[in-house]
């Protein structure tokens, strides 16, 4: 019975993989989108039916509404995609099923959770369930890029007043071995995650003739101004509780050394803040705000010194640091390279969920209930999702996807092949049929 359940549920996702739908920056074109919308009427009738839709330019919200006055949860998961360049194996828009196995772009990144929470309450509708609050669902079009179709939805909720109980969206997901040597398989499930700003760091001079270089011409002071953000003493790490708690359930399937290290953060926090980013630059990455240099450019000739240099970073800042702490501790170390620091775009503050409140203890009952074998673990996502826009409308904002996964999958998304794996699905309907009728 459980597979011929994820044989059907892979064909319907498959579908839904087959209808393309990239998000490009800049673009109005909402066509793709639309026949996308067409698609999920089709696969999730009931759903469509009773469900009160609104549509904010090509991004959807669902309300089903329930029958007492509870404060209300929201299921999310984006259906646009990015692009899917390189050598795929497998077609990225079809719908490939082989080796176990369902490929494309959007499997995982997000049409495959979009497709299982929809899933589990069109068959619960289907069963005559109603539930006993308000329950919303929410798919953008706009994550891959903007984010501006969920901070329109998260916008018009507010104005509302409406206050959830709960919010799901994609995040972290059932991982082997999420840290070299944690023997098992863990449910990172994302309590908050990082702000994300991007920067532009301009070095200028007179310029001149390249035969004749004076001392630290504008790509040197760049160079310079790198060399020492990427010794990593910058910025302040720090163990805020719930990376203490990540810590230790992880290391709780440790041996030796690490174990250690890992389930005594306070006694030892000076060693491991020094040993983590060689032994694991993710979970390094918790502790404190990073920048990575993405982008460059100086003059157009070879022999010609620029009057004008630049590099772009893509920060992470941390929740004890902030965005504003973080740029102004970077702006002050360019200001000593004579480097001016630009802000092309800055980042949305998300709060913390507390990972022993109701909404992460009931992603632990579910996670019990589902997938006994797996250890449940808070943890502070790098990555961004839609609901760092949500913010202002719950307390227990909770970022994960319930699919078991392996490295090579967990590296394909936004990568080559993408691919899951079809025996997941099952239990990720029913985890998500749990979240909804425990919540």
């Amino acid at each position: 019975m459980k597979r011929e359940r994820n044989e059907v549920y892979a064909e319907l996702l498959g579908r839904m993989i087959s209808v393309e739908t990239v998000s490009l920056k800049g673009s109005c074109d909402r066509k793709k989108f639309y026949s996308f919308h067409s698609l999920m009427q089709e696969t999730f009738p009931n759903v469509f039916a009773i469900g009160e839709v609104e549509d904010f330019d090509g991004s959807l919200l669902i309300k089903i509404r329930g029958s007492g006055d509870g404060a209300p949860i929201m299921l999310m998961n984006h259906h646009d995609v990015v692009e899917a360049s390189g050598d795929w194996s497998h077609p990225p828009f079809a719908s490939n099923i082989s080796e176990g196995r369902i490929w494309g772009r959007g499997v995982l990144d997000t049409k495959g959770g979009l497709f299982c929470m929809l899933k589990a309450m069109d068959e619960l509708l289907s069963e005559g369930y109603t539930p006993t609050r308000d329950t919303y669902f929410l798919s953008s079009c706009t994550e891959e890029t903007d984010g501006s179709g969920a901070k329109a939805i998260a916008d018009t909720l507010k104005g509302r007043g409406v206050r959830f109980s709960l919010i799901l969206d994609e995040g972290g997901m059932i991982v082997d071995e999420p840290v070299d040597g944690a023997k098992g398989y863990y449910a990172m499930i994302g309590v908050g995650e990082k702000g994300i700003c991007d920067l532009k760091f301009i070095a200028g001079s007179r310029g001149g003739h390249a035969s004749t270089p004076g001392k630290d011409t504008p790509l040197v002071r760049l160079g310079k101004f790198m060399a020492e953000i990427d010794r990593g003493r910058l910025f302040e790490a720090r163990f805020s509780p719930t990376v203490r708690e990540t810590y230790k359930r992880i290391g709780k399937g440790m041996k030796g050394v690490m174990r250690l290290l890992l389930t005594n953060t306070g006694l030892l926090s000076p060693l491991l803040k020094k040993f983590m980013p060689s032994f694991s630059s993710s979970a390094a990455a918790m502790l404190k705000t990073t920048i990575a240099f993405t982008m460059a450019g100086g003059s157009r000739g070879a022999n010609v010194l620029p009057e004008e240099a630049y590099v772009v970073g893509n920060m992470r800042y941390s929740h004890h640091q902030g965005g504003e702490d973080s740029i102004r501790e970077i702006r002050t170390l360019a200001e000593k390279y004579d480097i001016k620091t630009e802000i092309i775009r800055h980042g949305v503050d998300s709060p913390l969920t507390d990972y022993s409140g109701d909404g992460f203890k009931l992603m632990e009952r579910g996670i019990e209930e589902i997938f006994p074998s797996v250890t449940a673990v808070p943890y502070i996502m790098n990555a961004a999702s839609d609901s760092r826009f949500m913010g202002d409308l719950s307390d227990n904002c909770i970022r994960f996807a319930p699919f078991m996964i392996d490295r090579s999958q967990l590296d394909s998304i936004h990568g080559v092949d993408e691919n899951m794996c079809v025996s997941s699905l099952s239990p990720a309907v029913d985890f998500y049929r749990f979240v909804i009728k425990n919540a």
